[in-house]
């Protein structure tokens, strides 16, 4: 299996503080990494250098093909920008264009940087919010959904721009309990089609059962890393 990821030696700081001490972890193409560890750990910072919205300061990045950061060197604008087409991203909060219906969200990456027709954006987007089950919310306004509506829409719009690699932000962090489960169940779902990804999660069960490698940051660091049966019944 080739590698989709590879991180090696990554650190960051802010100012003084250093966040990341030389982080090394690697995810093969269709595994799923859950990245776990209490609050402050320097997960979601680890996974916003993956697609560059942070700049490490050391260390070596390889992605999807390309190198991201090298020597804490981060590659070129206009790269980066090609690359985050193939780096789909999730974040707690849905970032979604209030004054788009949810149908322009999922379609305007595709239009603008892909150059789409409009016809085929927009059957593609049909397919994509069917499969996230919101077939029928494609004319609706963001305000007018839940948490849990608006994030699998999120995940609809970065599904839209065909990555190779999905990256997940503590996505179900800012939903009400209720709403989780149909959040999980499309990334379950992602996860059967082979779709490689990488998720920051504090929902434990579904690392346990989706998972194929579990990572445990503590301290800017990675403290142990394994698969899910071991880490969660037998660390060291």
């Amino acid at each position: 299996m080739d590698e989709v990821i590879r991180v090696e030696g990554l650190t960051k700081n802010f100012g003084q503080l250093q966040v990341l001490r030389g982080i090394d972890c690697s995810v093969k193409s269709k595994e799923v990494v859950c990245v776990i560890g209490p609050s402050g750990s320097g997960k979601s910072t680890f996974l916003r250098c993956l697609n560059g919205l942070e700049e490490p300061q050391g260390g070596r990045i390889d992605i999807c093909g390309r190198t991201l950061v090298n020597e804490g060197q981060m590659m070129g604008d206009k790269e980066l920008n090609a690359l985050r087409e193939e780096v789909g991203m999730v974040f707690q909060s849905f970032n979604l264009f209030p004054h788009l219906s949810v149908i322009d969200n999922v379609t305007l990456g595709p239009r603008k940087l892909h150059n789409m027709s409009r016809k085929d954006a927009d059957a593609l987007a049909h397919d994509l919010l069917k499969k996230v089950g919101l077939g029928h919310k494609a004319e609706a306004m963001p305000a007018s959904l839940s948490g849990g509506q608006k994030q699998r829409v999120a995940i609809a719009r970065a599904l839209a721009m065909r990555p190779k690699v999905m990256l997940f932000d503590e996505p179900t962090s800012a939903l009400d309990p209720e709403l989780v489960g149909e959040v999980l169940q499309v990334m379950k779902m992602l996860a059967a089609e082979g779709m490689t990804m990488m998720v920051v999660t504090h929902e434990m069960g579904f690392a346990k059962e989706v998972a194929d490698g579990v990572v445990v940051m503590d301290g800017g660091g990675i403290i142990e890393a394994g698969d899910p049966n071991t880490i969660f019944s037998n660390p060291s």
